[in-house]
């Protein structure tokens, strides 16, 4: 008796905790109030423990407004270098760009993302190498709702025989479909600005279908 202690969780840092704290409220998950945090990753690749996270860029949306001037962007210090992925994001190891260490690109993202719901083209990719970075610090998981609008996208797809519908869409394809600029495409932030369109615009093509509400859809 009282010889080994019960596994304990570490002491986490203030600003997880705030993070945490955020979640003890419960979300109505109403389309129009809902605010959603939009995202894209650029990485040096897609391992998920090899490789690792160049620059996070995401825009806040809410109702059919993408709040542009609250923008998030960070470019995170390089312990990794792929010359390939380089010549496709253009982050360059020794740029100009200011960058900081991931723990840091890490709080910052956590105080902008709240308990606000994700949305990301493939969701699964960005949210993976998030939590893996997390990991590496000792922290838990991402506690957001998630959606994808890879998914949204099939659901907005009419039912039909004479349609063919695609087991996967790629962002250029929804930029091809929604007459999306791609301008910055391939850029964190230009991806997450190119997503929220392509967002908003299947949002207003759901809405139309009966009983549609947001909570069945998130992940």
């Amino acid at each position: 008796m009282g010889l080994f202690k019960k596994n304990t969780r570490p002491e986490l840092p203030n600003f997880w905790k705030t993070y945490e704290a955020s979640f003890q409220e419960k979300p109505k998950y109403i389309w129009d109030r809902q605010q959603f945090v939009v995202l894209d990753t650029e990485t040096t690749g897609f391992d998920f423990e090899e490789d690792r996270i160049l620059c996070i860029g995401a825009l806040l949306v809410q109702g059919q407004t993408i709040l542009v001037k609250e923008s998030f962007e960070v470019y995170l210090l390089q312990e990794r270098y792929n010359s390939e992925t380089a010549e496709i994001h253009g982050i360059l190891k020794r740029g100009k760009l200011q960058k900081i260490p991931e723990l840091e690109a890490l709080k910052r993202l956590l105080i902008y993302l709240g308990n606000r719901i994700i949305v990301a083209h493939h969701t699964q990719f960005d949210i993976t190498m998030i939590n893996r970075a997390l990991r590496r610090h000792n922290l838990p998981q991402l506690k957001n709702k998630t959606l994808d609008t890879a998914i949204l996208y099939q659901r907005s797809l009419i039912k039909s025989k004479l349609l063919e519908r695609k087991a996967h869409y790629s962002l250029d394809e929804l930029a091809d479909k929604f007459n999306i600029s791609k301008k910055d495409r391939h850029t964190a932030i230009g991806d997450a600005y190119i997503t929220a369109i392509a967002f908003l615009k299947i949002v207003s093509k759901l809405k139309k279908k009966k009983d549609f509400a947001l909570k069945p859809l998130l992940e």
